[in-house]
């Protein structure tokens, strides 16, 4: 028996610039058994960061009580459903960012994707089951539903995580990020030391510092790619901006 009740779920928190078109999407996704409202710090850190940008905090759709939302049904949750409970939670929240996308005409290459905890899951999840869907995720906390397989094509991975996390350990993280190195994938890992399963200060901050410096690994491929091609037809190249981290 599902304990979750029939109450409707609020409507999405949306932080649009005032006078001027957006230019990028944030879709935040808080942790089980929470809301919006503890993604504040994230919130308040990207749109000092992004003005120009739209930022989207949804709710969990499932609700057991007042503020403790669920992307997926947790009752006798185990390592034998987990797996299929997430990948029943991505359709719908894909066509949801989809559909902003489509509001606000922005591009997946112009979203980033944002979770703290099982809401890392499914944005991880969501964004390689559907390719195109984000240009960014940053996964605080977090981890895949099982360790991938593939990486997806079109996003830049940037892994958020505690050193003292109990519930997905920081080793796990690492696995992960070094999983992804080998099929090509694209991601930063960055472990805070004496943090556990939290949305600290330290992490926040690193995951705006690598919106802001890291070039995305397909852009870094086709600069070099313009290059080669430049200097197989012995023309000038545009030399890449100082300050710039690559990686």
């Amino acid at each position: 028996m599902s304990e979750y009740s029939d109450t409707s779920i609020p409507e999405p928190l949306v932080f649009a610039p005032a006078h001027q078109a957006a230019q990028q999407l944030f879709v935040l996704l808080h942790d089980n058994a929470a809301d919006p409202a503890q993604l504040e710090l994230l919130k308040k850190n990207l749109m000092k960061a992004f003005p120009q940008a739209v930022l989207v905090l949804p709710y969990g759709p499932l609700r057991s009580e007042e503020a403790v939302h669920h992307w997926f049904d947790q009752t006798e949750l185990s390592e034998y459903n987990y797996i299929g409970r997430v990948e029943r939670a991505l359709p719908d929240l894909i066509r949801y960012v989809q559909e902003v996308q489509a509001h606000f005409e922005l591009t997946g290459e112009a979203t980033a994707l944002a979770g703290f905890g099982q809401g890392a899951t499914i944005a991880l999840e969501a964004s390689l089951a559907q390719p195109d869907l984000a240009g960014r995720v940053l996964a605080f906390s977090g981890c895949y539903a099982r360790m991938p397989t593939e990486a997806p094509p079109a996003t830049t991975l940037h892994l958020l995580h505690g050193e003292n996390d109990p519930i997905v350990p920081s080793s796990v993280m690492q696995s992960v990020h070094n999983q992804l190195a080998g099929l090509g994938g694209d991601s930063t890992l960055d472990i805070a030391s004496s943090v556990g399963h939290e949305l600290h200060e330290a992490l926040v901050k690193q995951a705006v510092y690598r919106l802001q410096t890291c070039v995305p690994l397909r852009s870094w491929k086709d600069a070099l790619s313009e290059l080669q091609s430049r200097m197989a037809s012995d023309q000038p190249a545009s030399s890449v901006p100082p300050g710039t981290t690559l990686h």
